[in-house]
């Protein structure tokens, strides 16, 4: 594989570094997930990326897709994390998006493809329930047929940002006689708005809050909300799944977070010595430096499939698995970097009006709060110990 750019792609890569530089909003900062963001800023880059037609570059042309290559869209995700840009959330662009261009009807793409591109509608992801996480199968929510609706009751948890969603896409047991509890799933789109659907938050040790408990009663959902054919969802819940996962690797994120752990490794001293030149310390870097290098070219080859025609299949169980460990590792050797900085919790000390100051060194400040965060990413989007399964059944043969 080679991986030297050519002049195109160089331009390509100039050509989108301005744009970032002239159009990513500025309040934004060095961003990522934080307590003070507003649903508002939230969608800022999304709907900057809407007008310029940049939104959903891995989609098909013929649905809004950028038409770009798999280096150009490598390059896109190389140069959004040079600046740690908050991306479009992946709820509607890499989920349920996919999903209705695959396999909705006409009038469903027709419908919702415009406003998730553009940012104006907001989707949230109802799959686990408290009974049926990563054995997602065993879900409990039913959907029941009557006349030109169906009626829906049941649970779902974890249901993220659920709270400013204007839809939301579900799995529901149409049939709860199938031979197998795969068969009787299907796939339905629900207006968040309609009466019987409640959300509640599930806050979090820290106080922050992005999770939900979704209740659903007696909610009545037209049957052209059905996506594809009835008792057929979890082809399709495996389809989004895999797009899922293939995102969750964040190659270009975790590269410049190994950029950013040298540096704070090269002002920490250990024994008056940058801690960057300790032996053992260099050694682990190093070798998670080894570790992504091999899952980025594992990430272009799946790229370079799905420019092909061959949407990602269980290789994106590889993507999931190794690239959640390496950001794991990343955050557990920032913390270790910053030794006692990493302990203080910082809370209010950030609110605006505060007049408390921060202990330590800025990079110092969210580095324990990133550690206990990743916990979550080797669980969501199906548990890695569910991937290895699947890729000793699908790729292995066993």
């Amino acid at each position: 594989m080679n991986l030297e750019f050519t002049a195109e792609e160089l331009a390509f890569r100039d050509e989108v570094r301005s744009f970032i530089e002239e159009n990513y909003p500025k309040h934004l900062g060095d961003a990522g997930m934080r307590e003070d963001m507003s649903p508002e800023d939230m969608v800022a880059w999304h709907k900057i990326l809407g007008e310029k037609g940049w939104s959903v570059p891995s989609w098909p042309e013929q649905y809004g897709g950028t038409g770009w290559t798999p280096t150009q869209r490598y390059i896109w995700l190389e140069e959004n994390a040079r600046v740690n840009a908050f991306m479009p959330l992946p709820f509607g662009v890499s989920m349920v998006g996919p999903v209705i261009y695959t396999f909705g009807s006409e009038e469903q793409k027709e419908r919702h493809l415009p406003g998730i591109r553009s940012g104006d509608v907001w989707w949230c992801q109802g799959y686990s329930e408290p009974g049926a996480g990563s054995d997602l199968a065993s879900l409990k929510t039913t959907a029941v047929r009557d006349g030109d609706h169906y009626v829906i009751n049941g649970q779902k948890t974890w249901t993220t940002l659920a709270q400013y969603a204007d839809w939301g896409f579900f799995l529901c047991r149409t049939d709860p006689d199938a031979a197998k509890p795969q068969e009787g799933i299907s796939f339905i789109l629900i207006d968040m708005k309609t009466p019987g659907v409640e959300v509640r938050p599930i806050k979090l040790i820290d106080g922050g809050y992005e999770v939900n408990e979704t209740w659903l009663t007696d909610v009545r959902v037209p049957v052209e909300n059905l996506v594809g054919e009835e008792n057929k969802g979890w082809t399709y819940a495996k389809f989004l799944l895999a797009h899922e996962r293939s995102g969750i690797a964040g190659v270009a994120r975790s590269k410049r977070a190994v950029e950013k752990l040298r540096e704070i490794a090269g002002k920490e001293l250990l024994d008056g010595e940058p801690l960057i030149e300790d032996l053992d310390f260099a050694r682990k870097v190093s070798q998670l430096e080894i570790d992504l290098a091999a899952l980025e070219i594992t990430e272009l080859r799946t790229l370079a499939g799905e420019q092909a025609g061959k949407g990602p299949g269980p290789e994106s169980s590889i993507l999931k698995i190794k690239g959640t460990e390496i950001q794991q590792r990343l955050t557990e050797l920032t913390l270790e970097a910053v030794g006692n900085y990493g302990a203080p919790m910082y809370g209010q000390i950030e609110d605006a009006g505060s007049n408390q100051y921060p202990i330590g060194p800025d990079y110092a400040q969210h580095s324990a709060a990133t550690y206990f965060n990743m916990r979550k990413t080797s669980i969501y989007g199906g548990s890695n110990e569910i991937q290895r399964n699947i890729i000793t059944k699908m790729i292995l043969g066993l």
